[in-house]
């Protein structure tokens, strides 16, 4: 007599939170997207809801890059001098279903772009493409507390995701945020108990925990990512049994992570044993993501077209779709 599966039900529920907002709501985009609402661990679709799954958005810069390597660099290589026309081409081309633009040149190391300027950039890149917006600065926090809310006002209307707040310098985002309609991610050091406490900050000022999303920061594939699996892991329990300021919906930023391993990027002329870069860092970023989408990952931030696809066909396969 074969044995009954076991069911788990949980008390709680992942936040759904929505991003870009279309005509009809009173923004500009094509479709928005919507992520998180579930009432189960990953695509465990028996035990609970699972309304969502997983998205992946385009990673953008609006500088050429100066440090990618070369294989993730081929797919781009006609249009990587104009950010827009690199933004056109992974929504015509690569079908993106949102795009996750770095404001890199922003940083004072990569060209100190100014606030009219970025936010002129923004609202360009908004005209040409109708898809979503996730919108993250330059990491330098002192000049992106002055460029972001220039750029969050240029998107005013638009429900972009804006990014990132953190524990010691999160303010002016959740109030630029707070004034053009944006929802916002909440980073935190791989630390379970400071992404709660940056949570209830952020809420504190009057931004709706619906409209957070989580960066638990992650490791690529070698580099900490079992670490990061279960920081992310016990958020997720932590939020289905009923957590609410642990409940926002995650963000990983993929290829950030993965293109800078050695692995990923090394020449097999270094490593011979090692297989050609072409296939290694495109199988480094997808295992990556395969793993942090066990984990709980709802939005993937990923950069090769291969890879993407890699991973689209894997979240089809377990979604059951």
């Amino acid at each position: 007599m074969p044995s009954e599966l076991a069911i788990e039900k949980s008390s709680g529920a992942v936040l759904s939170v929505t991003i870009g907002q279309t005509q009809a709501e009173g923004g500009s985009r094509s479709s928005v997207i919507k992520v998180g609402g579930q009432s189960a661990l990953p695509f465990l679709v028996r035990e609970g809801a699972v309304p969502a799954k997983p998205h992946i958005s385009y990673e953008i810069w609006d500088i050429p890059p100066q440090d990618w390597p070369d294989e993730v660099l081929k797919p781009f290589k006609d249009v990587i001098g104009n950010p827009l026309d690199w933004a056109q081409k992974c929504v015509e081309a690569y079908k993106a279903k949102s795009l996750c633009v770095r404001l890199q040149g922003a940083h004072p190391d990569f060209g100190d772009k100014g606030p009219e300027e970025e936010a002129r950039f923004i609202s360009a890149l908004l005209k040409r493409v109708a898809v979503p917006l996730i919108i993250v600065g330059s990491g330098d926090d002192q000049k992106d507390n002055f460029i972001m809310p220039a750029c969050s006002e240029a998107a005013k209307g638009e429900r972009c995701l804006l990014g990132s707040a953190v524990q010691d310098n999160y303010k002016t985002l959740v109030a630029a945020a707070l004034a053009d309609g944006h929802n916002i991610i909440a980073e935190s050091p791989i630390d379970i108990n400071i992404a709660k406490q940056l949570n209830i900050l952020i809420s504190d000022m009057g931004l709706g925990i619906e409209r957070i999303v989580i960066n638990p920061t992650i490791g690529a594939l070698g580099y900490g990512l079992e670490y990061a699996y279960s920081i992310m892991e016990r958020a997720r329990l932590a939020a289905l049994a009923g957590d609410r300021m642990m409940a926002s919906p995650f963000i990983c930023f993929i290829a950030q992570e993965t293109w800078r391993a050695k692995e990923a990027k090394a020449s097999i002329d270094e490593f011979p044993s090692w297989g050609g870069a072409s296939e290694r860092g495109i199988l480094w970023e997808a295992v990556t993501a395969a793993a942090l989408l066990q984990a709980g990952a709802d939005i993937l931030v990923m950069r090769h077209p291969t890879a993407v696809k890699q991973v689209e066909s894997y979240i089809s396969a377990l979604s059951g779709r």
